[in-house]
């Protein structure tokens, strides 16, 4: 599956606030997430991340 900047993920576990959310500001060997619920990034190495994204909820131009 390929991941773009802005796109908004659902991951299997939800951040400590309690959202379970995710914008990708980052793709390259880590990517970086900002949670949707308190604004948190987080640097994850790219195979952690694609195991642990469930699904893709929205991507960037789409309405």
């Amino acid at each position: 599956m390929t991941y773009q900047v802005g796109d908004v993920v659902k991951m299997k576990k939800p951040h400590p606030c309690g959202c379970d959310q995710f914008t990708i500001t980052r793709v390259g060997m880590d990517f970086k997430l900002r949670c949707n619920g308190c604004g948190r990034e987080v640097m994850v190495p790219r195979q952690k991340a694609e195991k642990s994204i469930r699904s893709i909820v929205s991507q960037p131009g789409e309405e």
